[in-house]
């Protein structure tokens, strides 16, 4: 499907439940359909990323399709969204304001924000602001890492994982690139190259999988093909409680399955194994305790990553954090670039 043809479809759905719920007074388009033009080919494993903004806090509506359109929709209050310099300052919310996303805009508000961002977002101190807050985001999840009271292993993994793979958005950021969320590696791929750092690409892979000895093309297909008999267990557990719930039915499917087939085709599978390992540990922490064989399997591919145990997250958390310094240069060097460029 085309994007404009997607977007159109989200367009007509955001219209929808602005009529059946005043509470939400604007949307935009966010993610990684943000700038991309009217003609290019939706993926069948992208969604379209929509957000809504409400007077007052509302869940997350997640993924489900509409109309044979993947949509993921996600809110937030004014309050939380903040004016135009805040917008400018966050490095989730300025990327949607920089082109023209904007859905619903009955105060004007959203357009106010917009003009503000698109005139500001290459100034160089909105991108260090943005820049420091993913640095502030890494630091913070690192150093909690293990630091807590004992919780499962699934939840441990993701508390590590996430924070670890801020590190690809970083030089994404400073490069005025969206890095997205599920091929966050793949752009910071691009923007190192780009600038000139692209040996230093296989030490940012190196966080994530320890240097990637386990985890060849064989091994992450293996571990997709056992992830997909866990996913469709949970695919039929109550998921409502979870923020992540709606990833992990049966719309969410084929982001996680073609979306990582097609990269391990592109020869990109340990930037496969980001994805896989997340839904992997979301997938544990809905079911709870499940069978030793997918317990095990679980267990062997944290182990090919080298982070099996506390002790294993805890040591790789150190080494980032003691390497940041390292990828400050990096990060400020292609800022620099890109604002004059």
């Amino acid at each position: 499907m085309r994007v404009d043809t997607a977007r159109a479809v989200a367009v007509e759905w955001v219209r929808e439940r602005m009529r059946a719920d005043p509470s939400i007074e604007g949307a935009l388009f966010s993610g990684s359909t943000v700038g991309l033009p009217d003609d290019a080919v939706l993926p069948v494993w992208s969604d379209v990323d929509v957000l809504l903004v409400r007077r007052e806090p509302g869940v997350k509506v997640g993924k489900f399709v509409h109309r044979g359109v993947l949509l993921e929709v996600s809110t937030v209050t004014w309050a939380e969204l903040g004016g135009p310099e805040d917008v400018l300052g966050s490095w989730v919310f300025a990327p949607m304001f920089r082109t023209d996303g904007v859905i619903a805009d009955p105060s004007g508000r959203l357009a106010a924000v917009r003009e503000r961002v698109a005139a500001g977002f290459a100034d160089p101190v909105w991108v260090r602001a943005r820049c420091a807050g993913v640095r502030r985001r890494i630091e913070g999840g690192l150093r909690a890492v293990g630091g807590s009271a004992p919780a499962p292993v699934a939840e441990q993994v993701l508390a590590w994982v996430f924070p670890t793979s801020l590190l690809a958005v970083w030089p994404a950021v400073a490069g005025l690139v969206d890095p997205t969320v599920r091929r966050r590696y793949v752009r910071a791929e691009g923007v190192l190259s780009r600038f000139g750092f692209a040996d230093r690409y296989p030490g940012l892979l190196d966080t994530l999988d320890g240097g990637g000895a386990g985890v060849d093309a064989a091994r992450v297909r293996e571990y997709l093909a056992g992830l997909a008999v866990v996913f469709d267990e949970v695919a039929r557990l109550p998921r409502e409680g979870y923020a992540f719930g709606a990833d992990l039915g049966a719309a969410g499917r084929p982001v996680v399955f073609d979306g990582a087939a097609e990269l391990i085709e592109a020869g990109r599978h340990r930037e496969a194994m980001f994805w896989v390992l997340v839904t992997y540990a979301r997938c544990h922490v809905v079911s709870g305790p499940v069978a030793p064989e997918r317990e095990r399997a679980f267990g062997a591919a944290l182990a090919d990553l080298g982070v099996a145990s506390a002790a294993d997250r805890r040591r790789r958390a150190d080494g980032l954090l003691a390497a940041l310094p390292g990828w400050q240069a990096v990060v400020d060097a292609v800022a620099a670039e890109a604002v004059a460029g």
